[in-house]
């Protein structure tokens, strides 16, 4: 199955869908959505942080997080959650997946077994909506304060942060390798 959808990146890679998968992880979600969530959040208090953006955070800290919000942030996050950071994964993982392939495609020999490990992203997709799911939870059902489910979610956001750098070394990987044979698709 995941060599199956490794070589769909590696069909599916094309410059210009990079390109906009960029725009829309970089500057829609990232750089506009996200941003606005967490300001109307944070409703002018200072330390307030949406808890996937926390890389570990203890029951205490996650509970206390979920307090500040109040009733009208944890409504906005929960609605959040449960629309752009759904589209939000998946835009992400075909973003890194399709950018490790076409730099993979120019660094690596068709019959590396490197190349397989542009798949990796979907670790950090399975991870982001398991957290999510979990937020979910924890908000819906505060203030009820579970302190395993935090935990478990805290434990998903974690693998999840480590999913995403293991992509971004594996990006530098590829762009090194692409540089050195000089962008061009190995044979």
């Amino acid at each position: 199955m995941l060599s199956n959808l490794s070589d769909r990146f590696y069909n599916w890679t094309k410059g210009w869908l990079i390109f906009a998968l960029f725009v829309l992880d970089g500057f829609v979600f990232s750089g506009y959505l996200f941003p606005l969530v967490q300001t109307k959040m944070a409703n002018g208090q200072a330390g307030v942080q949406m808890l996937d953006l926390m890389f570990f955070a203890t029951p205490a800290q996650t509970f206390g997080m979920i307090e500040k919000y109040g009733e009208a942030g944890r409504a906005l996050y929960r609605t959040s959650l449960l629309t752009v950071d759904i589209i939000y994964p998946i835009v992400h993982l075909l973003f890194f997946g399709l950018l490790i392939s076409w730099l993979y495609q120019r660094g690596f020999a068709p019959n590396s077994a490197i190349r397989k490990f542009n798949v990796l992203p979907l670790g950090a997709w399975l991870f982001d909506l398991l957290e999510n799911v979990g937020i979910v939870a924890l908000i819906t059902i505060f203030p009820s304060q579970p302190a395993a489910l935090a935990t478990v979610v805290m434990v998903f956001t974690t693998l999840k942060w480590m999913f995403a750098a293991a992509g971004i070394l594996l990006i530098l990987i590829g762009f090194v390798m692409a540089l050195k044979n000089g962008f061009k698709k190995q044979a």
